[in-house]
């Protein structure tokens, strides 16, 4: 039986506009209404959640490819990539037992996006002309061919994903 594809919505726009508030307020939304929620954030430039010293760090410089850290009630791990994978490759590979991903960032990813947007941080959308923009989320005026939402409508931009994907 195939494997059922998981709806991956990338919220997208300019630094310092509200992403990850964003996101924040559409979790609890999701996850009251039952569905299992999992968040990606890309980032640009490369990271360590490990230190030097620690058990899990010194695996890594030993040379394993990846690294896992177990407790009872959480899991953690660090691969290393010969090159970056795709937003859909990482859901595919990592990613079980969920009902929706919501990513932050892969603004050049082929996926549904909505994008946060506000005049201040630029003229126009970063995703303008996306065929995969699907909403933008702003408090200006902005002519555009997609549904607008207001910041703090975060119910109705619930129902917008909730209707497009499920």
């Amino acid at each position: 039986m195939a494997k059922k594809a998981i709806p991956v919505i990338a919220i997208v726009g300019r630094s310092k506009v509200g992403k990850t508030t964003l996101i924040e307020k559409l979790i609890p939304l999701f996850t009251r209404k039952g569905f299992k929620v999992a968040t990606i954030k890309h980032h640009l430039h490369d990271f360590d959640i490990d230190y030097p010293g620690k058990d899990s760090f010194r695996h890594k410089q030993a040379g394993a490819k990846l690294t896992m850290i177990v407790s009872p009630r959480k899991i953690g791990f660090v691969e290393n990539l010969e090159e970056e994978i795709g937003i859909e490759e990482i859901c595919n590979r990592y990613l079980y037992n969920i009902d929706i991903v919501i990513a932050e960032g892969f603004k050049r990813a082929s996926i549904p996006k909505i994008e946060v947007f506000q005049k201040r941080a630029g003229n126009l959308p970063v995703c303008n002309n996306d065929k995969q923009l699907i909403a933008i989320v702003t408090d200006d005026t902005i002519d555009m061919p997609v549904p607008l939402f207001k910041t703090r409508d975060i119910d109705g931009i619930a129902e917008f994903i909730m209707e497009k994907f499920f």
